[in-house]
């Protein structure tokens, strides 16, 4: 590379006039690329509102040398990508935040003594937090860090020896750290269940202006079901078996004979994708189930404003952004009871939940909102209002922005 290798990071928006803004170094494993602007969303999103409340971000996005190179994505807020030697698979894990440091230090040390970095945000404990950890104990700077999901530890992901290593880094990490963010309070247990720790509850924004009822105006939210001719019930999420797309799958079929016309689409990839198309064929359905890949955060709206009912009958999720942008989106959504969604959803009132591994659950709530378009209405209007009162980007920022200056100062 010629040229000033910070140029990408430091050319980024300076924020409003006024007192100078808090320099805040992001260190994340997933960030939106050219070919998947989903990936990280959760994670660059709010960095585009901070801006405005006097934070700047520096992004190091962080990746393993055995993937192929990620391409930046054209943003607000740009990441630099940095690949890192680490081993493939969970034996590499406990050791990836060691080579993380090794990569960046150098980079960081620069970007430090030409703009004064106040807080470094990681997010995940493996490799991010470690490296935030390494690069605190080298700079001084405090760090932050992020728990997006219930494997807080990384001991469901890892076994063996090596999760058992990735278990006492990580619990380091959260020990040394000014604040563990859990996205849900479902997260926060998971975190203080392993480890004592000073920990706060920051659960992700949506932009209610792209996930929202109605692609021109606001005003009508809950008044139309434009999708009640033709029903349709959406799910979003890597295909994975904790996702529940299979159980989604024999609710669907269990409904059928009541709703001939019913499709299931789900948006998504990954290595279920062959199983889940085997169980349409073993249930006769395939004509009722579109599986649409991966899709861009413009058109994953898009379906989630037009469907009748957004179901992911996930079991082990943190919190899970698609049900909160579904319900952005003023649509009915079911969720599963005993995960970080179930802290948002009320039964009944903004949505529906129901028990994980249940698809005779799961087929009865579907039944019942598909028969009822008032229901519908009235639980979508309650969903949104739901977002919009507790969940927006810049609600979410207003706390990151609070916390970061108290772990600043």
């Amino acid at each position: 590379m010629t040229g000033n290798p910070l140029a990408p990071i430091l050319s980024g928006p300076s924020g409003p006039p006024g007192r100078k803004p808090l320099h805040v170094l992001t260190l994340t494993p997933f960030y939106p690329t050219d070919e998947d602007d989903g990936a990280g969303c959760f994670v660059a999103e709010p960095l585009d509102v901070l801006n405005q409340a006097e934070v700047r971000s520096t992004v190091f996005a962080v990746q393993p040398i055995y993937r192929p190179t990620a391409r930046t994505r054209q943003g607000k807020t740009r990441a630099a990508w940095l690949r890192y030697f680490s081993l493939p698979g969970g034996i590499g894990l406990p050791t990836a935040g060691a080579f993380v440091f090794a990569r960046i230090v150098s980079r960081v040390r620069t970007l430090h003594r030409l703009d004064l970095i106040q807080v470094i945000h990681a997010h995940g404990a493996l490799p991010c937090g470690h490296a935030a950890m390494l690069l605190s104990a080298e700079l001084g700077v405090p760090y932050v860090v992020s728990v997006h999901g219930l494997d807080a530890f990384s001991t469901t992901q890892v076994g063996g020896r090596s999760g058992e290593w990735c278990r006492r880094i990580s619990q380091r990490v959260y020990r040394s750290s000014r604040r563990v963010l859990c996205v849900s309070e479902r997260v926060r247990e998971e975190v203080l269940n392993g480890v004592a720790c000073r920990t706060s509850v920051i659960y992700n924004g949506v932009n209610p202006e792209l996930f929202s009822p109605d692609a021109v105006s606001l005003s009508g939210v809950g008044t139309t079901d434009s999708s009640s001719s033709v029903p349709t019930v959406l799910s979003v999420g890597n295909l994975i078996p904790i996702k529940g797309h299979d159980v989604l799958i024999r609710a669907i079929a269990s409904i059928l004979p009541e709703f001939p016309n019913l499709t299931l689409e789900i948006i998504g990839e990954g290595p279920e994708s062959s199983r889940l198309r085997t169980l349409t064929d073993q249930l006769g359905i395939t004509q009722h189930v579109k599986f649409s890949g991966r899709r861009s955060r413009d058109q994953v709206a898009a379906a989630m404003r037009h469907t009748t009912i957004f179901a992911l009958p996930s079991r082990y999720e943190g919190l899970g952004c698609v049900y909160l942008e579904a319900m952005s989106c003023g649509r009915p959504v079911i969720g599963c009871r005993g995960q970080g969604i179930a802290e948002v959803i009320q039964q009944g009132s903004n949505g529906f939940l129901v028990g994980a591994d249940n698809d005779r659950e799961l087929a009865l709530a579907m039944a019942m909102l598909l028969r009822d378009e008032t229901m519908r209405r009235r639980v979508g209007r309650a969903a949104r209002e739901t977002i919009l009162d507790r969940f927006t980007l810049p609600q979410q920022a207003q706390t990151l922005s609070r916390i970061y200056r108290e772990s600043a100062g």
